[in-house]
């Protein structure tokens, strides 16, 4: 198994707890396991990416090379655009259809997805939707891990006891609309 994925977004999103999780989970099913510097988590609402490299053998570099990542998964439209690059020719590219209009020239919205549904390897999704669904809004993460849990060899059972121990702390309230959001995200189709 070899699985190179970029995780995108903006800071305050939650692009390091998925990085979290598919981490706990990759050593627990005994994968070597590589994540790059998460760069400009420095402020909210900064860009945020992070290179995690999931294996069955030895991985030597933390950095995915340009046209390598197996997925590019971004919160955001625009970050899906910025890391786009990095998709291998077979890579699957999911993010979230809705923008988070953070500086002041931020491209039209109709522009951006018409430039991401030139891309037959998009999964467009409306993760605050399901979010909400789940019976938490702030779970537009866990959703696109759902999405991600689709093209990983990892049993989703797995996955799900490794959000219940992440979430564990914050109540079973929160950990069930987790779990519900999760199993959303797997369920979703591209809009």
């Amino acid at each position: 198994m070899k699985c190179d994925i970029v995780l995108a977004g903006v800071g305050g999103q939650g692009i390091l707890t998925i990085a979290a999780i598919l981490g706990k989970v990759a050593v627990a099913e005994q994968l070597h396991v590589k994540q790059s510097e998460i760069h400009g988590m420095s402020q909210r609402g900064g860009s945020v990416f992070a290179h995690l490299r999931l294996s069955s053998n030895p991985i030597f570099a933390d950095q995915i090379t340009p046209g390598a990542a197996d997925m590019v998964v971004a919160m955001e439209p625009m970050e899906a655009l910025r890391h786009r690059d990095t998709l291998a020719p077979q890579g699957t590219l999911i993010t979230d259809k809705t923008p988070l209009v953070n500086i002041p020239d931020y491209p039209q919205e109709a522009q951006i997805l018409e430039e991401l549904r030139q891309d037959q390897r998009l999964l467009l999704l409306d993760t605050a939707s399901l979010a909400k669904a789940s019976g938490n809004p702030r779970n537009t993460n866990i959703v696109l891990l759902g999405a991600i849990a689709n093209f990983l060899e990892m049993p989703p059972e797995t996955l799900e006891k490794a959000i219940q121990q992440h979430f564990a702390k914050k109540g079973d309230d929160v950990v069930q609309a987790a779990l519900q959001a999760f199993r959303l995200g797997k369920e979703a189709k591209s809009t």
